[in-house]
């Protein structure tokens, strides 16, 4: 994974010697993933490393588990952490998407460059909900791997990859509940129509993603 990681930062030229790069983590495996990755690759990318955590407070004590186990996880690789909160209610977008606002509205406003620890499973799903809804060229995409100061380095790597790489370096991660419902769109994605495509082609999450960020050079 590691190697995968360096090669699409250098690719998509996400960084420069000197930058100030803030993982946003969560907690969930992916994030937890991306942060450890970014530790271990922090001196050969000459980078100065922090983090980042919202929380949204929908999910009581569990919302307050994740933020503590974040803290606990910088504290013991000794990175910077920047914590922001706030209420969130549905908008016109709903839940989901008035919780993605609240939360990017606080990254974007730290200093440094905004990792996000987005996978090719991610992208996948995210050009099929594109697809469901009707969509163009730009909405088959799928997620952008630099949007203003936010980079997405792990979009070449799938869940399997994560899960792998949490186990080589005994790392521990944070199950977010909300994640096992069928409420919203992309869950429903995830957990019935995914595992079918992946019967026809086992690599249909990075088959999708490379498809995506072709057509979003064809795009450009």
């Amino acid at each position: 994974m590691l190697n995968k990681l360096r090669s699409f930062l250098r690719e998509q030229k996400m960084l420069q010697p000197g930058d100030r790069v803030i993982c946003a983590v969560s907690g969930g495996a992916d994030s937890v993933a991306l942060l450890f990755a970014m530790y271990l690759l922090k001196e050969k990318e000459q980078i100065t490393l922090e983090a980042a955590h919202f929380n949204h407070h929908l999910r009581g004590d569990e919302s307050d588990r994740d933020e503590a186990f974040v803290r606990s996880l910088c504290h013991q690789f000794d990175i910077p952490l920047h914590l922001g909160q706030g209420s969130v209610t549905a908008g016109k977008k709903g839940l989901e998407a008035a919780a993605r606002d609240a939360r990017y509205a606080f990254l974007k406003s730290l200093p440094g460059k905004i990792a996000t620890a987005h996978t090719a499973d991610d992208n996948a799903e995210t050009v099929m909900m594109h697809l469901i809804r009707g969509t163009g060229l730009k909405g088959l995409g799928g997620i952008s791997p630099i949007q203003g100061n936010v980079i997405r380095p792990m979009l070449t790597i799938t869940r399997q990859e994560v899960e792998d790489f949490l186990k080589e370096w005994n790392l521990s991660h944070v199950e977010d509940s909300s994640n096992g419902s069928d409420a919203f769109l992309r869950n429903r994605i995830r957990h019935h129509m995914m595992p079918l495509l992946r019967q026809e082609n086992p690599r249909i999450s990075e088959n999708l993603s490379q498809m995506a960020l072709r057509l979003r050079e064809d795009e450009k």
